[in-house]
């Protein structure tokens, strides 16, 4: 911006000659939050010069703060923002140096030159010029999340999903786009996000098969083999868990816990699942922070097809004009399976509460699924049918738990997953039939016949002889030995 001011100047004659004063700041780049900015103001002028004053305007012009001042009466120079720990440096006259600008620098500034009007000293000419600072500032975070979760498996009807890339701390707002396996995506711009609750989304154009990408030949057979034996009537297909993974011993089941084979149900698939390539729709919202950075959320929604999609990489990438190099983050969407269940305490008694808590999976599992516990054959032990949550609490166990099985169903959207456990309620009470049981072998001690105490101060005589005193203290003393030694035998 230049500025140009015209004045008139007098001499010792009695011509009247012009003067002038231009004034004039280099414009910048966007610069980028933490580096150095120089603001040069370079002015022109016959005349002597006043001073220099730069300002940063405020309050879309309503407010100019001093920041640097130049008073050439004096040849001094003053800094007014003591606020900012002198971060300016003053280079030459009409130049201010900002050695680490931030995002609070961003906006307006304004450098205004005065000079003295020859014809009066007491008269100051002023002129100005203005620049624009634009601090940019890469993103600081970013992560892909999914909408409306937990939610259940769908064996009946299609369902959209969508998931959530969220770009925080960049200025300006980033470029967010997605890809999966590692391919871009066409997606169909949306105004408006759609609604949660509408139903499989449409799209005009001609669709494009998925299966030479995400499909391969196994994958292929196994669903459609899966397909006929929904036609034929047969059972459902189930599948085993891994062998091959090696337990966590921190995670191991407890002695309370019986191992049941897991039935895993996230390879059924209805009828209407297809195997065209879905479209994609993209919706994009800015919000911006107080620190004048902006947040910037991509919804990326598509018709679910968990025959294709489970085991599918997405990634949301970001590019920023302060970044080098694109940022992403990375999701695969999987199905829960194995599920390890861990039942504290190790030995549960009569009375005790028992918790029963999913501890992890055999795979990463996204998104989050949800979980749900049954008892098979009866209510839980608050009489409810089923409770949902990670963890089942049985608060003050009766004996007659013992030998109840628990189901537990973890499911998000690409599948489901159930798994039981056996409670083994120790510390029974004893019924009179256990007591006569448990004491039965003890009996024989009652056919033993028993010393008298002797009266008075005699005691017991025990003859080493073949007197008849030795030989009845030896006869018993035998007895009770081989009372004791068939017993044992």
């Amino acid at each position: 911006f230049t500025s140009r001011t015209e004045c008139l100047c007098s001499g010792l004659s009695d011509l009247t000659l012009a003067c002038y004063l231009t004034v004039n700041i280099e414009p910048l780049p966007p610069v980028v939050a933490g580096d150095a900015v120089t603001l040069k103001c370079n002015f022109k002028t016959d005349g002597r010069m006043r001073e220099i004053v730069w300002y940063r305007v405020t309050d879309g012009g309503t407010i100019k703060q001093k920041i640097f001042t130049f008073d050439a009466m004096f040849s001094t120079n003053y800094s007014h923002m003591e606020n900012y720990r002198k971060r300016e440096d003053l280079v030459y006259q009409s130049t201010v140096r900002l050695p680490e600008v931030r995002i609070s620098d961003n906006g307006p500034y304004e450098c205004h030159v005065g000079i003295y009007d020859r014809a009066t000293r007491e008269k100051v000419v002023l002129a100005s010029g203005n620049i624009f600072l634009n601090v940019m500032a890469p993103p600081t975070s970013i992560e892909v999340v999914a909408a409306d979760t937990p939610a259940p498996f769908s064996r009946y009807q299609a369902q959209n999903f969508t998931l959530v890339c969220i770009v925080s701390g960049g200025k300006p707002a980033p470029m967010v786009y997605f890809k999966r396996d590692g391919e871009p995506i066409d997606a169909v711009p949306l105004s408006e996000p759609p609604a949660a609750s509408s139903g499989p989304l449409q799209d005009s154009r001609p669709f494009r098969s998925l299966l030479h990408r995400d499909l391969d030949d196994t994958k292929m057979q196994k669903s459609l083999s899966l397909l006929d034996a929904e036609n034929r009537g047969g059972r459902p297909y189930t599948e085993r868990p891994s062998r091959g993974l090696t337990p966590d011993p921190n995670i191991l089941l407890q002695p309370t816990t019986e191992n049941i084979p897991e039935t895993v149900v996230s390879r059924e698939f209805p009828r209407w699942v297809h195997s065209a390539e879905p479209t994609y729709f993209l919706h994009h919202s800015r919000t911006p922070s107080s620190d004048g950075t902006v947040e910037v959320r991509a919804l990326l929604t598509w018709t679910l097809n968990p025959q294709i999609d489970n085991e599918a990489l997405f990634s949301c990438e970001v590019k920023h004009p302060a970044l080098s190099m694109p940022m992403q983050a990375e999701v695969t969407l999987v199905a829960p399976k194995g599920p390890k269940i861990v039942m504290t305490p190790s030995r549960a008694r009569v009375g005790d509460t028992v918790r029963i808590l999913v501890h992890g999976f055999q795979n990463e599992v996204f998104p989050e699924p949800m979980f749900t516990w049954t008892r098979v054959g009866s209510r839980l032990l608050d009489g409810s049918a089923e409770f949902d949550g990670k963890e089942l609490v049985l608060e003050r166990v009766p004996a007659e738990l013992n030998g109840s099985m628990y189901r537990c169903t973890a499911q998000n959207p690409l599948g489901s997953t159930d798994t039981h456990t056996r409670l083994i309620v120790f510390g029974m009470a004893r019924s009179a039939g256990d007591w006569e049981n448990n004491h039965r072998d003890e009996s024989w001690l009652g056919s033993i016949p028993r010393r008298r105490k002797q009266q008075g101060p005699k005691s017991p005589k025990f003859a080493l002889g073949g007197g008849p005193t030795g030989r009845q203290g030896c006869s018993v003393v035998t007895t009770i030995n081989k009372l004791r030694t068939q017993k044992e035998h």
